[in-house]
């Protein structure tokens, strides 16, 4: 009676089944492959609970998924259909959300066909690797902080052609006038560069330099927006 409960109703002499057993071992397994991949995403980056408890959950999800389909082609095609459409009903992410997603399911996926050592081995490695390469990425973006946009506000009867060069030529390596608006009834300028300083701690510096020769009006420094998209 016990053994029937776990046998489909529609399973055939030609089918596989797997006993209760093997369905707890691989779906252990993959929960504890979430939870390592989980740990991963989080060290040293900023990340919201519900995608780490996503990701943490879905080797086991995609697991338990490939088990059922068990072989079989109609079944399999049903499921990429669903998958697919997972897609269109969430929101943008970036690479690295992409690449853990993508992670999670190819060692679900191996967890699924019942692969265990592989699994874990893909999830170490891979994920070590990824760990590995954000630390060198972070290491390679450490002078990101000295790329800067600024804004100038100045008095319409200023003018900006040459005002602060020599200011931007002392404290920044590159600089560039990107835009120029008006603002408040055409009674102001606001210029907009996009600058590299020399070094970051002479932000301040260069500031009261601008300063003086804007008539003390408002000046934002920010970070700058690169044009490189995320996918």
């Amino acid at each position: 009676m016990i053994d029937n409960l776990f046998r489909g109703l529609f399973d055939t002499d030609m089918t596989v089944i797997i006993t209760p057993a093997e369905f707890l071992t691989c779906l252990g397994v993959s929960l504890g492959i979430g939870l390592i991949l989980a740990a991963l995403y989080q060290y040293h980056t900023r990340y919201t609970r519900s995608f780490v408890v996503t990701l943490a959950l879905l080797p086991a999800v995609v697991c338990v998924v490939i088990m059922m389909v068990n072989g079989n082609v109609g079944t399999g095609v049903a499921v990429a259909g669903t998958f697919s459409l997972v897609r269109f009903r969430s929101a943008p992410g970036t690479a690295r959300e992409i690449c853990a997603i993508f992670l999670a399911m190819a060692a679900g996926l191996i967890a699924g066909m019942g692969y265990l050592g592989y699994a874990v081995l893909c999830t170490l490695v891979l994920g070590g690797a990824e760990l590995l390469f954000r630390m060198l990425s972070a290491k390679a973006d450490g002078g990101a902080s000295l790329y800067k946009t600024l804004h100038i506000t100045i008095p319409e009867d200023l003018d900006y052609s040459d005002v602060f060069d020599e200011p931007l030529r002392e404290f920044t390596r590159e600089y560039e006038l990107t835009s120029v608006k008006t603002t408040n009834m055409g009674s102001l300028f606001r210029l907009t560069y996009n600058i590299t300083l020399r070094d970051s701690r002479t932000e301040k510096s260069l500031i009261d330099r601008l300063r003086c020769r804007n008539g003390n009006l408002e000046i934002t420094v920010s970070k700058q927006e690169t044009a490189i998209g995320e996918l």
